[in-house]
């Protein structure tokens, strides 16, 4: 019989999401200009916030190359990005190489095709409540909040309270 996901949870330090999807709803609005726009959730942007402050790991993996996003993420202080990537394993196995990360201390959390080898390789694969069936069939976690609206919250804040790093000594982390 297969564990709970949450037996996993303690040992995650590590945090890798997708963009379009997860971070984002996965619409694009365009302007007259050509320039495209989207929507990104303030909780998800405090908890991440949070993580980063407690000491854990941050990493985006995302076929995307929307520099606007990019500043958005680094002004929370993530600074790990493989941008434009559309053989996600290959950056996910890059980024543990650098780091030294055991991927069983790695939470992915994804939404379509391009990143189910990459949620294969982890120790918690997640993915938001709208993610396709071929990527929720493989996910150890399915949020029940969709991509764009605090499923990155949703997962952080599970292990961050398994591991006694939520709310205690609460720092103000602005979003």
């Amino acid at each position: 019989m297969k564990k709970s996901y949450k037996e996993y949870l303690k040992n995650i330090t590590t945090f890798i999401f997708d963009v379009d999807g997860v971070l984002t709803d996965g619409s694009v609005l365009v302007t007259t200009e050509g320039e495209m726009l989207r929507k990104m959730s303030v909780k998800d942007g405090y908890a991440l916030k949070v993580a980063i402050t407690k000491g854990y790991n941050i990493c985006i993996i995302t076929g995307g190359t929307n520099e606007g996003v990019k500043k958005r993420l680094q002004g929370l202080g993530i600074t790990d990005f493989y941008m434009g990537s559309h053989h996600k394993v290959e950056a996910l196995e890059e980024y543990l190489d650098i780091y030294g990360i055991d991927p069983v201390n790695v939470l992915y959390m994804g939404d379509d095709i391009p990143d189910i080898p990459a949620l294969k390789e982890v120790g918690v694969a997640s993915c938001p409540h709208n993610a396709v069936p071929e990527v929720r069939a493989i996910c150890d976690y399915i949020s029940h909040i969709n991509g764009g609206s605090g499923c990155a919250r949703d997962v952080i804040e599970q292990v961050l309270k398994v591991r006694g790093d939520w709310m205690d000594n609460f720092s103000a982390a602005n979003d």
